[in-house]
């Protein structure tokens, strides 16, 4: 038999979901609360922790240091000319190649003699003539049949013909043209067969086995050198190569140009290099290396300071704890440090850690840690 539920049923059942639902939305608030007031304990803890976290902080450290000071450099070679042509011609001979090798006196061009082998034959047929003639007028002075004066007319004649002898030797010799001194042959700019004008440019040669290299000085690191100079200490420079590799050869400052540059305010420095490999090729560039001393700067950690629109600063850290975004002026940089040319005293005391964590005019609690333990364990507070 089939029996339908009476009304007071429906009635029951729904006020037990009423209730349900009732109970249910009470208790939303509540949770949401709960876990609310767990993610703000949270971050309140978070918060204090930061407000009552200690930052290191230090000073200064004065001192003297070494630092190296970088020059944009020219590489040189000791020698190096332009071979070209002493006489008019026809390039007959190339007998070496581009960037050999060649030693002193080697014969590199030849441009066609022919012309200049005539002259040298007639030069020295009118000599011959000219010295018979002189034996014989001497031959009649010594018998007193000629008078002294016509035995030196002829003597004079017989030079004369010498004379010119050497000079067409000499232009023959010119079509010959000779290493002069043990180097490369450079690019060649001309070839076999090309009609060169007297002085025409044949090629360069370079004597690498030593290296001259020119860099520009400032006034005031010129005046610290020659400081360094007179007080006895070395001269010596290292060379940065093209590629940031370290030339293995020491050079030495053996000149210094006599005048500064009006528009630059510098001054050409001239470093010696060996080169035994032959590395180095002329017209090369690098960056000198010099060392410069500093006496009594200030330096401070880079990780202390802090970068806003191209200019750094550091916190300094008030009498009241409270800090202070603090322009500086940095000089030369060493590992991990700065020198400071401005902006910073000796006493000033500069968080180290935690810039990022803090904001201007902020009071914070700090731990100072003197400037020279701070330099010696560098490493530990570097990034």
């Amino acid at each position: 038999m089939h029996h339908t539920p009476s009304a007071s049923f429906h009635r029951a059942a729904s006020a037990g979901v009423a209730l349900l639902w009732r109970k249910s939305m009470l208790s939303a608030p509540i949770v949401l609360a709960m876990l609310l007031a767990g993610c703000g304990g949270h971050q309140l803890e978070e918060h204090e922790a930061h407000e009552h976290g200690r930052y290191p902080a230090t000073t200064p450290l004065l001192t003297d240091t070494i630092i190296v000071r970088d020059y944009v450099c020219q590489i040189r070679s000791i020698q190096h000319i332009e071979l070209r042509a002493l006489e008019k011609g026809y390039l007959q001979d190339m007998l070496v190649d581009e960037g050999q090798q060649v030693k002193e006196g080697q014969l590199l061009f030849r441009i066609r003699p022919v012309l200049y082998q005539a002259e040298v034959q007639r030069a020295q047929a009118e000599a011959e003539f000219a010295e018979i003639e002189y034996r014989n007028t001497k031959s009649l002075a010594d018998s007193n049949v000629v008078s002294p004066n016509e035995l030196a007319m002829a003597k004079a004649r017989y030079d004369k013909a010498k004379a010119e002898l050497s000079v067409a030797q000499a232009h023959l010799g010119f079509t010959e043209i000779h290493a002069p001194f043990d180097g490369i042959v450079g690019r060649f700019h001309v070839r076999k067969g090309s009609l060169l004008d007297e002085g025409e440019l044949l090629t360069e040669l370079s004597d690498n086995s030593t290296m001259w290299i020119y860099f520009n000085v400032p006034e005031a690191e010129y005046l610290a050198y020659q400081r360094n100079t007179l007080a006895g200490n070395g001269t010596q420079v290292k060379l940065k190569m093209a590629n940031g590799e370290q030339f293995d050869q020491p050079g030495t400052i053996t000149a210094i140009e006599s005048d500064f540059n009006n528009t630059t305010g510098n001054i050409a420095f001239r470093a010696t290099f060996p080169n035994p490999q032959r590395l180095l090729r002329h017209g090369e560039t690098g960056n000198i290396l010099m060392d410069s001393e500093l006496k009594g700067v200030l330096l401070i950690p880079q990780k202390a300071t802090f970068e806003v629109l191209d200019h750094r600063y550091v916190y300094v850290v008030g009498a009241d704890s409270v800090i202070h975004s603090t322009r500086i002026e940095v000089g030369p940089e060493l590992q991990h440090l700065f020198v400071v040319s401005g902006g910073l005293k000796k006493d000033d005391r500069i968080l180290l850690e935690g810039l990022r964590k803090v904001k201007d005019k902020e009071k914070v609690d700090f731990e100072p840690i003197a400037p020279d333990s701070v330099v010696k364990h560098l490493d530990l507070y570097a990034e």
